[in-house]
C-alpha cells in the first residue's frame, strides 16, 4: 500500500543532516527549528500564520478551540455543551472527537457520493431543521486530498456572519480551490483556521506523530501558540488551562526537508491518478455505478486534486480486497464504519439510514496503492489483478 523506504532513499542524506543540526544544537522543543518549519509552512499554505503542535488531532482541536468554539478551557458546568460544529459522518474519528474535546457537540451531515466530501446542501438541511441546535461552526473535511466545494460552503456563511468554517485538511497539504473568477486559493487558507496531519503516511510526512495549524487571524494563532503550550504566554504564567501539544525540533526539521519536495510529489500523485484511470478504461471496468463495474474517483473541476489516497468504489469490495490481499497488493477500506454508527457516539442519537451516502460509500469504497515512487509495472498488475477477480 506504501513503501517509505523508497521516499526515504534519496532524502536520506538531507534529512539526517537535518537531525544532526537539531542534535548538536541541543534545542529539541519548539525553538528556531520549529519556528523556521512554521515559516515555510505558512508560506506553503498562503496563510499568514502556523503553529506546529503534536498531532493532526490536537491540531483540530487547536484550530477549534482558538476560534472560540466550545468551552473545553473554561469553567463551565462539567457536560454543558454552548456550541455544536458540523461535520462529516464519513472521515477519520479525529474529526468528530476533537469537536468532544473542544467541549463542543458533533453534528453530522450527509457527504456528497461523487466527492466523498461534506455536503453544502446537507449542511444547509441541519441549519434549517427545527430542532437544530445553536451552531458556531462547520468543520467540512478535504477528504483524500480534494478541496470540499468552498463556493458552496462559503454562501452558507452569507446570512451567517457568526458561522465560521474550519477546514480539516488533514490530508490535503498542497490541495488548492479555484472559484471562477477569483486566484486560486490553496487548502489552509480557506477557512478562519486549519488543521493538518503530518502523521507517516500522509503526503508531508513527519517520523512520527505532529500537525500543523494555520490561520490568517492574528488573534487565533496567539491563543493556538499558547493553548499548544499549557496555556502560557509567559513561562509559568498560565492564563487559561490548555495542553502539551508543543512539536519537537526534530519533526519540524524532518517536515521542513520534505516541505520542499511536495509540489512535485503531488504532481506525480496526479499522474498516477490519471494513469490509474487509463489502464481501468483499457480494462473495460469503469462504470458510472458499482451495480455496473468500478466507479473512479470524481474531481471536481475546480478542485486541484492531489490524490492522497485513490478511492475506488467496488462491487463485493470485501471480497475483492480479499483476493488483493492473497496476491501481496494492498488496499485499504477509508472509512469502514461511518462515524454516526461508532459505539463511542452511540450517545449523539444518531441510527443506521440517517445519512445514506455516507453508509453507502462505506461498503463499496477501496484505497488502492498511491504513493509517488509507485512504478508503472506496480499499477498494471493492480488493475490487471482487480479486472481477473471481476472476470
Amino acid at each position: 500500500m506504501l513503501d517509505f523506504s523508497r521516499q526515504y532513499a534519496p532524502l536520506r542524506e538531507e534529512i539526517l543532516r537535518a537531525i544532526t543540526e537539531v542534535c548538536d544544537s541541543q534545542s529539541f522543543i519548539l525553538g528556531p527549528r520549529v519556528a523556521s518549519f512554521e515559516t515555510a509552512a505558512a508560506a506553503a499554505c498562503a496563510s499568514a500564520f502556523s503553529i506546529g503542535c503534536g498531532s493532526g488531532t490536537d491540531a483540530i482541536w487547536l484550530a477549534l478551540v482558538s476560534a472560540g468554539i466550545g468551552d473545553s478551557t473554561s469553567s463551565a458546568p462539567a457536560g454543558t455543551v454552548s456550541d455544536a460544529v458540523i461535520t462529516s459522518p464519513f472521515t477519520f474519528f479525529a474529526s468528530a472527537s476533537a469537536i468532544l474535546r473542544a467541549g463542543a457537540r458533533p453534528l453530522f451531515a450527509d457527504i456528497d457520493p461523487r466527492t466523498f466530501n461534506l455536503s453544502a446542501e446537507s449542511v444547509a438541511e441541519v441549519l434549517r431543521s427545527p430542532s437544530c441546535p445553536p451552531v458556531k461552526a462547520a468543520l467540512p473535511i478535504h477528504l483524500f486530498g480534494q478541496c470540499v466545494d468552498w463556493d458552496a460552503f462559503e454562501a452558507l456563511t452569507l446570512n451567517q456572519p457568526n458561522f465560521l468554517l474550519i477546514e480539516d485538511a488533514a490530508q490535503a497539504f498542497g490541495a488548492s480551490w479555484n472559484s471562477p473568477g477569483q486566484p486560486t486559493r490553496l487548502a489552509g487558507s480557506l477557512g478562519a483556521a486549519a488543521a493538518f496531519s503530518f502523521y507517516p503516511t500522509k503526503n508531508l510526512a513527519a517520523f512520527g506523530e505532529a500537525g500543523l495549524v494555520t490561520t490568517s487571524n492574528s488573534g487565533f494563532a496567539a491563543r493556538a501558540g499558547a493553548l499548544r503550550n499549557h496555556g502560557m504566554t509567559r513561562r509559568y504564567f498560565h492564563d487559561e488551562v490548555g495542553w502539551n501539544s508543543r512539536l519537537d525540533a526534530i519533526q519540524a526539521a524532518v517536515l521542513e526537508v520534505k516541505l520542499r519536495y511536495v509540489p512535485q510529489g503531488n504532481q506525480r500523485r496526479r499522474e498516477l491518478a490519471a494513469r490509474y484511470c487509463q489502464l481501468f478504461q483499457e480494462a473495460g471496468l469503469t462504470a458510472p455505478t458499482t451495480s455496473e463495474g468500478v466507479v473512479l474517483p470524481f474531481t471536481d473541476p475546480r478542485a486541484t486534486h492531489i490524490f492522497h489516497q485513490y478511492v475506488i468504489r467496488a462491487p463485493r469490495r470485501d471480497d475483492l480486497r480479499s483476493y488483493l490481499t492473497a496476491r501481496r497488493i494492498g488496499s485499504e477500506i477509508y472509512y469502514p464504519v461511518p462515524l454516526h454508527l461508532q459505539a463511542a457516539l452511540k450517545d449523539l442519537g444518531y441510527k443506521p439510514g440517517d445519512f445514506p451516502h455516507a453508509e453507502a460509500a462505506a461498503i463499496e469504497v477501496l484505497a488502492l496503492p498511491m504513493y509517488p515512487e509507485l512504478r508503472d509495472d506496480e499499477q498494471q498488475a493492480v488493475v490487471e489483478a482487480i479486472r481477473t477477480f471481476y472476470a
